[in-house]
């Protein structure tokens, strides 16, 4: 396990209520495009509290979560309660435990940058069966070049404990058709939009693994930045922005 995997340990309880979920068109994609079924089954890998597993569990299908943060895992494991269809393992990307081409779907939402990529896809291909598809879910805040995302980016900037830093790592997620590059490469695009209370853009924003936890010399100073933005920004006590779901599929070759 890499010191990565405790990044969000002490986050849990603002990423389960405040993380923006997935788009259900995500599944719309995937059976479209890749030839998901209810009948396929998924490795969700750094699954996190299992907000991308879900997706699948609501399409019926058996999905095995694979996450080795405890905290995370702990939170993931209660969505057992309404799906039968989900196992949670504690392993990581780089050696999950799972049986040699037993999966359909390995989907990563969120966390690839985490990951080392060179042992992580040697992994992938060993569960992956032929014809399997590797499936990379991004979500965020759209940067579309307005002054609110400006502002917004350079309060992370200002605070964020190695947001600077992590920059180049989010870039992985355009380098993803060598990882098969025999197979077929499918990429779209959902944009959607958010509206958030002050409370929710506060606990969205403290979700991230770059924001300040409280006790460390950024964090207040952080959080008046942060409710400043709100309230120039906000209209009617709710703050829009815009929202970027993209899919990146790759096909074992």
């Amino acid at each position: 396990m890499t010191d990565h995997a405790q990044r969000f340990t002490g986050r849990v309880a603002d990423y389960e209520k405040y993380r923006l979920r997935y788009s259900a068109a995500v599944l719309d994609v995937l059976k479209e495009r890749c030839g998901l079924t209810t009948s396929s089954i998924v490795a969700d890998v750094g699954a996190g509290t299992g907000m991308l597993a879900e997706l699948f569990l609501e399409n019926g299908n058996r999905v095995i979560a694979v996450e080795p943060n405890a905290e995370m895992r702990a939170a993931c494991e209660r969505l057992r309660e309404r799906y039968s269809g989900l196992s949670v393992v504690a392993a990581a990307a780089e050696a999950t435990t799972l049986a040699d081409a037993s999966i359909d779907f390995l989907s990563v939402g969120r966390a690839w940058h985490w990951f080392d990529r060179n042992r992580a896809v040697v992994e992938f291909r060993r569960i992956l069966r032929p014809g399997g598809w590797l499936v990379l879910v991004t979500n965020r805040r759209s940067k579309d070049g307005s002054a609110e995302a400006k502002e917004y980016e350079e309060i992370l900037m200002e605070f964020g404990t190695d947001y600077r830093e992590l920059q180049s790592e989010y870039r992985v997620y355009d380098d993803m058709a060598p990882v098969f590059p025999a197979g077929v490469v499918v990429r779209e695009t959902i944009r959607g939009e958010q509206m958030l209370t002050l409370e929710e853009f506060l606990g969205q924003t403290q979700s991230s693994s770059v924001a300040p936890m409280p006790g460390d010399a950024k964090y207040a100073s952080m959080q008046r930045a942060l409710r400043d933005f709100f309230q120039r920004f906000q209209r009617d006590g709710v703050l829009r922005t815009g929202t970027v779901c993209s899919v990146m599929a790759c096909q074992v070759d």
